[in-house]
């Protein structure tokens, strides 16, 4: 999963290297009640000549067509995600609904094989319950291979497992190192944590408990005790940092990602070992772990009702299917879940997920050309590491195994709102890969409880260009798949030439085209009038 993240340079008062590993994978959204949200705080709908920011120009397209006199129509687009909070205030009006299923029946009224589908599906869910956590693929992988080899050595090998047995080598290497890596930074941080908690316990003996930051920044410790106290605790008071986030990260790495003992899957209650299989799962689409799927569909199609925030696309119909837990997802809930995107009527598929590793890639390239066969627009976010996937993996790709691309794929990196930090200093890159960016650093949009907030990652510069790819359909409804792809690829505003950090150095600097194959950032206004072009 690409979790989202925060500007790891708000929490310089952490050790680097700790700093660097915990806000790759660790998120803590800042919650923010309901208002009138400006175009400084949605800047993604920010035009760049109007108001300075490189947004997608969504403010100013729909003005445009408005002056035109154009209606948008209503357009399905699947969130598959962890789930969403379909109840939330800004997200319930532009919730689908399967029109040919009665809720709550246990009839499978539409006979697609999924009972009370009314708003989507999970295939993460079942009669035991609903998956929350899982391992990474990469850790199951491991366990699989330990399984057949561990006690072995090459010399007693056959000659045809010999492949597999150097990967079990090589990925045993490595899961250890990992969790080597985990368990010292857990250290590291526990250790930073205890020093916290105990200047705490220093300044409730002089503020008492439940002190407020400015409490603490008006008081004045008389000693060098009082005085280190202060500084470490109102530092992290002053970023709104809850260390006990911190607490659950190490236990998730270490009880869940990293364990290869840990097996939800009885709570579903599939046939596991069948990759093909279909019709398992339940109607449980709010969650566990639903913040980040909430977020993505607000940015796709929030109800644009003048409060909290709007959506990309106005008449957005969001399609809710949950199959990504806090942990990796795996690859046959990734096919089911594009097959019933696109047998239930989507006409854009939103994937704000990724892994490095993908054992039935197969299965999920049927899914994906069976829904490039429906016509179907995929767009896929890059992933949140700085690196080159052009070279290293990133799962699911549009590469099939027989050399062929899909043709209605979208491979989306993280812009910036700063120019001179145009590529998000986290986002994956790859000028063969990577098809164009899209605003993906502190995107303002729904979250958990009806409230609102930023989070950053190319999990939102996904649904920011799939809520484009919406909006172009919603004004012209005949334009195909691989038409609307080319039309926000060739629309996007060009930045080739100009210099920009390098994802990852901060002492590098690139030409933007240089890392995408097109150099471009997504904008919806220049879309709009190239679509009028090219569907007259």
């Amino acid at each position: 999963m690409n979790k989202p993240i925060l500007n790891s340079k708000q929490n310089s008062f952490l050790p680097k290297r700790f700093a660097s590993i915990v806000f790759s994978a660790l998120f803590i959204p800042f919650a923010v009640s309901a208002q009138n949200a400006d175009i400084k705080t949605q800047w993604q709908h920010a035009d760049m000549a109007t108001d300075g920011l490189p947004g997608v120009s969504a403010v100013k397209a729909h003005a445009y067509m408005a002056e035109k006199g154009k209606t948008a129509t209503p357009v399905v687009v699947a969130i598959i995600d962890s789930g969403s909070e379909t109840f939330h205030k800004d997200l319930n009006a532009n919730i689908w609904t399967n029109k040919g299923e009665i809720a709550n029946n246990g009839i499978d009224d539409d006979k697609n094989g999924y009972i009370d589908d009314v708003h989507g599906w999970s295939f993460i869910g079942g009669k035991g319950g609903d998956v929350k956590q899982d391992n990474l693929e990469f850790t199951r992988v491991y366990g699989m291979l330990k399984k057949r080899f561990e006690g072995k050595d090459a010399a007693s090998i056959a000659a045809a497992d010999k492949a597999d047995f150097a990967k079990y080598e090589k990925t045993k290497a490595e899961y250890e190192k990992r969790v080597g890596e985990v368990k010292a930074e857990a250290d590291q941080f526990n250790a930073f944590y205890g020093q916290f908690k105990a200047s705490k316990e220093v300044l409730t003996m002089a503020l008492g408990n439940d002190f407020t930051a400015e409490q603490l920044a008006a008081y004045e410790p008389t000693d060098d005790e009082g005085k280190a106290a202060k500084g470490m605790v109102l530092n992290i008071m002053m970023r709104g940092i809850n260390l006990d986030e911190y607490v659950s990260y190490f236990s998730t790495q270490l009880d869940y990602s990293y364990n290869i003992d840990f097996n939800p899957r009885t709570m579903v209650g599939d046939d596991y070992s069948n990759p093909r299989e279909r019709n398992y799962g339940n109607n449980h689409i709010d969650g566990p772990e639903a913040l980040h799927g909430t977020h993505v569909a607000g940015i796709v199609g929030a109800t644009n009702n003048g409060t909290g925030m709007d959506g990309i696309c106005k008449t957005a119909q969001l399609m809710i299917i949950r199959c990504v837990p806090d942990g990796d997802e795996r690859d046959k809930d990734v096919a089911n879940a594009i097959r019933y995107a696109a047998d239930n009527g989507a006409r854009v598929i939103n994937m704000s997920f990724g892994k490095s590793h993908s054992p039935n890639k197969d299965v999920v390239d049927e899914a994906v050309m069976y829904a490039e066969s429906k016509g179907v627009l995929l767009v896929h976010a890059a992933g949140n590491d700085a690196k080159d996937i052009d070279s290293k993996d990133n799962f699911p790709t549009p590469r099939y195994a027989n050399g062929k691309t899909c043709s209605t794929w979208l491979e989306i990196g993280a812009s910036d709102n700063s120019i001179d930090h145009l590529s998000a200093d986290f986002s994956n890159y790859g000028d063969k890969t990577v098809d164009i960016y899209a605003p993906g650093v502190d995107i303002y949009a729904t979250i958990l409880d009806n409230e609102f907030g930023p989070l950053s990652g190319t999990s939102m510069a996904s649904p920011v260009t799939a809520g484009v790819a919406a909006a172009i359909l919603s004004y012209y409804p005949n334009l195909s798949g691989t038409q609307v792809r080319e039309i926000i690829i060739k629309s996007g505003i060009s930045y080739k030439k100009h210099k920009v950090v390098m994802p990852g150095d901060e002492e590098k600097k690139i030409k933007f085209g240089k890392l995408s194959k097109s150099g471009k950032v997504v904008n919806l206004f220049e879309a709009l009038k190239l679509a009028e072009k090219m569907s007259k």
